[in-house]
């Protein structure tokens, strides 16, 4: 993840994951222990998604929320994930879209 970031020039600040928390989402641990390694509040930190499930922990846990849809993450036959089942803060097209809304410069 770090390379692919590095190669896309992706502003990222962490690429954090289960390797580095050691639990698997849904666990409210996964959320709570990634913002103290960001050393922020819930609050300050954005779960960015296709999936809205994994959306839905987050916000229990005070995260804001963005769903990005990934229309082939399944391949080109893909019938769910397509849109957004719930209101979350952010809904967008593709990450270009999610920054742009953000008012990140692209």
């Amino acid at each position: 993840m770090v390379d692919m970031a590095k190669r896309a020039a992706l502003p990222w600040d962490a690429i954090l994951g289960a390797e580095v928390v050691r639990v698997y989402k849904p666990s409210p641990q996964v959320y709570a222990d990634t913002t103290e390694i960001l050393g922020l509040s819930p609050s300050q930190v954005c779960m960015v998604a296709a999936h809205d499930g994994d959306l839905a922990a987050a916000r229990q846990c005070g995260l804001k929320t963005a769903f990005v849809l990934r229309p082939v993450e399944h391949g080109p036959d893909q019938q769910s994930h397509l849109r957004a089942e719930r209101p979350w803060d952010y809904e967008a097209a593709d990450l270009n879209d999610l920054a742009m809304q953000l008012g990140c410069p692209t």
